[in-house]
């Protein structure tokens, strides 16, 4: 079998920029990467980095529930069950008999096996491609409507609003959110503001790069951008550049490689994080000299 680099010319790859849905991709893989990364460096500072694996794992679970109920929008069953789940996750995580780690755990591997089983009710002819493409996001940011991409727009503008109008607030808890209770502020709502926005985006996510892979949109970035920077707004500034480019470097190439988009665009940012970790080793030698 011939290499796919080597039977796509430049002019091939071109062509495919004419259809709406490769623009509809880039769109929605933009204000995802754009939106994830911005919450992605408070995940990793609170050390809830794997939060987006237990919540993409419960949306998976809705997914399925939709998918056996027969709806064409599965967005209005997957964001409410998804931004629920959030809030449980969050008030639970507080309860001294079950820790953060442990509620996490709990409701990443129910919600996907149910999700699994409820799946196998649904009366689907291709059972696994619906799973897989639900896990790995294969095919579904290639498949978007004009609908969804009006709503992506309409939910990312909502969360860069959000997180730009308490910023402040949002700096203060990811730090210390001892001091910041003391001082006065409810830690609590900013708290339960950051889990239901990452809810939102997790729903948007699941498109792009599906349930499994998602942690890596937060995660990675943020990596990326605190191994050659320490300031807070520079680290936000560095890993929203870090996730759009890899973003659009794993659309494209998936495209031209003929390969899962999901995936493509993961191992672009794990390029990215190997990179910026060697760029990150050479300034720390460099000052030490």
């Amino acid at each position: 079998m011939k290499n796919v680099l080597a039977v796509m010319s430049f002019a091939d790859f071109s062509s495919f920029f004419a259809y709406d849905f490769v623009w509809y991709a880039i769109v929605v893989g933009v204000l995802i990467a754009l939106c994830s990364s911005l919450l992605g460096v408070t995940l990793v500072l609170k050390r809830l980095s794997f939060i987006g694996d237990g919540l993409s794992h419960v949306a998976f679970g809705a997914m399925a529930v939709a998918a056996v109920a027969g709806l064409t929008n599965e967005t209005w069953i997957v964001l409410p069950v998804t931004v629920i789940a959030a809030v449980v996750l969050l008030k639970t995580s507080g309860k001294a008999r079950l820790s953060k780690d442990a509620s996490l755990a709990l409701l990443s591997v129910s919600a996907l096996a149910l999700g699994y089983l409820i799946y196998n009710f649904s009366g689907s002819s291709n059972l696994t491609g619906d799973v897989c493409s639900t896990l790995f996001g294969s095919t579904k940011i290639l498949s978007l409507t004009q609908a969804d991409v009006i709503f992506c727009i309409c939910v990312s503008v909502l969360v860069i609003a959000l997180f730009l109008v308490f910023y402040n607030k949002i700096f203060a808890i990811t730090f210390d959110e001892t001091f910041a209770r003391a001082t006065g502020v409810k830690t609590g709502i900013y708290d339960l503001m950051i889990a239901v926005v990452i809810a939102l985006v997790i729903v948007l996510a699941m498109n792009l790069v599906g349930s499994l892979l998602i942690s890596a949109l937060v995660i990675f970035p943020a990596l990326c951008a605190m191994r050659v920077l320490k300031s807070f707004k520079k680290v936000i500034f560095c890993s929203a550049a870090v996730s759009v480019v890899c973003t659009l470097a794993g659309i494209l190439l998936s495209i031209w490689l003929s390969t899962p988009v999901g995936s493509t665009v993961v191992a672009a940012d794990l390029v990215a994080f190997l990179g910026f970790s060697v760029a990150g080793r050479f300034l720390r030698r460099g000052k030490t000299l």
